[in-house]
Parts: C-alpha cells; structure tokens; sequence
C-alpha cells in the first residue's frame, strides 16, 4: 500500500469516527458523485484565479500567492466532488489526488499536484505554492 493509499485510508477513519461522534468531520467522506457541487469548485477556483490577476496588477502579490493556492484547491475539490468524495482537509484532499492520479482515474499534471504538497524539510528549497505562500506571509 503507498503513503497515499495510507493517508486516504486515514482520513476516511478520520471522517467516520467523528462523525459517530457527532462531530463534524475534518477527513474524508465517500459520497455519490455530485457534478452540481463540483461545477461550484470550479466556479470558485475562477473567482479565485481573476483574484490572482488583479493582486498580481495591483501590487498586492502577496496575496495573489494566496488566491493561486486556493485556485489550485478548488479545483482539486471539484475533481474529488466529480468522484464522489467530501474533503475538509487540505492534506487528504491532496492525498486523495495522488491517489486517484497514480491509480490513474484522473490525468494530471505531477507539478501541479506537488505545488500544494506539504514541504518535507529536505525539500525546502522548492519554489511550490505553499513555501511561496508561508515566505509572502511576512
């Protein structure tokens, strides 16, 4: 089984568990497929995408790093709606991807998906959405 596999499978435990809690989950959920709701994504990630524009026009590139990585999340939100999952949890989303990438239920570039990836410390150094994010913080 890869990390992926293992990470998903976390996360799924993750959602079910709480929500035998009666909590709401913070993992992933097996759902039907819902096009209506993943073409809300994809609408978002436009919204979010003309948001990078005009940061990037107005000076404000700070947040446009910003808008950009949550141009790329809602698409992958929409991606995993389109499936048949919920996500409200950026790294099971991700992982979930991987997933469905490796499995190859989706086409996708792997630049795209790493450029959301958590930073492992010996991968610093990259120039991926969520280390230029962290360093525009400030």
């Amino acid at each position: 089984m890869s990390q992926f596999d293992n990470k998903v499978k976390w996360c799924l435990n993750k959602a079910k568990k709480e929500i035998e809690q009666g909590k709401k989950h913070r993992g992933l959920l097996k759902i039907n497929p819902d096009i209506e709701e993943a073409k809300k994504h994809l609408k978002k990630a436009e919204h979010n995408y003309k948001a990078v524009l005009f940061f990037e026009k107005t000076g404000f590139s700070d947040w446009s790093v910003s808008a950009g990585f949550y141009t790329i999340y809602h698409c992958f939100l929409g991606i995993i709606k389109k499936i048949g999952y919920e996500s409200q949890n950026q790294e099971c989303t991700i992982a979930l991807i991987e997933q469905l990438k490796n499995q190859n239920k989706i086409d996708l570039s792997k630049d795209i998906v790493e450029s959301l990836k958590t930073i492992e410390p010996e991968e610093q150094h990259k120039d991926n959405v969520i280390t230029i994010r962290e360093n525009f913080q400030y």
